[in-house]
C-alpha cells in the first residue's frame, strides 16, 4: 500500500487547470498543422491560420488560448493500492480548481445553482469521474470544457434494428445541427451502448484520447474514419465559413448494452480540447 497526500493532487489539478487553458496538447498541435496543409478553401485556410497564430501567442503570452475557460471536468484513475492522507480526495481536487482558476487569472464561469444562476466565483465545483484500476499509481485528467460546444451535444436512444447506420447518420446529424455553434474545427467525441448515462460518459471521455490515435478495435477504427470523412463533407468548414476541414478528429468509445437499446452519445469539443494528463 502507497500513502499519497492529498496535497500533491491540490498541486497536480491547480496546475492542469493552469496548463490546459493555455497551451494546446501536443497532439492538437499536430492536428491544426495537418488541417491548415488539408483545407482547401482560401478562407477556411486563413481561419485555422490565425487560429493557430492564437494558439502560439497564448503560450507565449500566458493568455488564455479561449475567453471561456470552461467547467473543470476531471477523470481520476485510483490504483487500488494508493492511501490518500492529510485529507479528502474530492475536496483535494476541488481546492486545485479553485487555486488554478484563481492563480491562473481564468474566467469563473460556474454557477451555484443551474436556476438561480449565483456565480460560486472560483470555477468550482469540479465535475469528476472516478475508476479503480490495479496498481499504485493515479492518473488524473483534467479537461476544462467549454459551453459552446458542450450545449451542442446530444444523446439518441437508438433501436437495435437502426444498427451501424443508425449511427453514423446520428453523428453526421449532431455535427450538422451544431453548424458553427460548437467552434469549428471539432473534435467529436462519441459513446456507443451502455445505458443513458454510460454512453455520455464515453463520449466525453473519448475527447480525452490523443486525436492521432484510432480505436483498437478494428470495425470502430474504421467507423471514426468514415464519419471523419461524412463530416468533413458537410462544407461546414472552420468557424463555420464553409471549408473541407469540419472536424480534426471522431474518436469513438464502447460498451456492452442491453438487447432491446442502442445508445449513442455526441460530446462535442472545439478547435481547442483542452486536456492535459498527469500520474502521480
Amino acid at each position: 500500500m502507497r500513502d499519497l497526500s492529498v496535497s500533491k493532487v491540490t498541486e497536480a489539478v491547480k496546475e492542469m487547470c493552469i496548463e490546459a487553458n493555455h497551451f494546446l496538447s501536443a497532439d492538437m498541435q499536430e492536428a491544426m498543422r495537418n488541417a491548415v496543409d488539408a483545407e482547401e478553401s482560401p478562407l477556411g485556410k486563413q481561419i485555422l491560420t490565425q487560429l493557430k497564430e492564437n494558439s502560439k501567442i497564448a503560450g507565449e503570452d500566458m493568455i488564455p488560448i479561449c475567453q471561456d475557460t470552461g467547467m473543470a471536468v476531471v477523470f481520476v484513475e485510483v490504483g487500488q493500492e494508493v492511501h490518500f492522507v492529510d485529507g479528502a480526495l474530492e475536496a483535494a481536487i476541488h481546492e486545485g480548481v479553485r487555486q488554478g482558476y484563481q492563480e491562473g487569472y481564468l474566467r469563473k464561469s460556474v454557477v451555484k445553482d443551474p436556476v438561480y444562476r449565483e456565480n460560486t466565483k472560483d470555477n468550482t465545483p469540479a465535475v469528476i469521474h472516478y475508476s479503480i484500476t490495479q496498481g499504485d499509481n493515479v492518473k488524473i485528467t483534467v479537461a476544462p470544457k467549454g459551453f459552446g460546444s458542450e450545449n451542442m451535444s446530444r444523446v439518441f436512444m437508438l433501436k437495435p434494428a437502426d444498427g451501424i447506420e443508425g449511427v453514423k447518420n446520428a453523428v453526421v446529424t449532431a455535427v450538422k445541427e451544431a453548424g458553427p455553434n460548437a467552434c469549428p474545427p471539432l473534435v467529436v467525441g462519441v459513446g456507443i451502448g451502455g445505458t443513458f448515462e454510460k454512453c455520455a460518459l464515453m463520449a466525453k471521455e473519448a475527447l480525452t484520447r490523443p486525436v492521432n490515435r484510432h480505436s483498437d478495435i478494428a470495425y470502430i477504427c474504421e467507423l471514426e474514419k468514415e464519419i471523419l470523412e461524412r463530416v468533413n463533407r458537410s462544407g461546414i468548414g472552420p468557424g463555420g465559413l464553409g471549408g473541407t476541414v469540419t472536424a480534426l478528429a471522431v474518436n469513438i468509445n464502447t460498451y456492452p448494452t442491453h438487447i432491446a437499446g442502442l445508445p449513442v452519445a455526441v460530446n462535442m469539443c472545439c478547435h481547442v480540447n483542452r486536456h492535459a494528463v498527469r500520474i502521480l
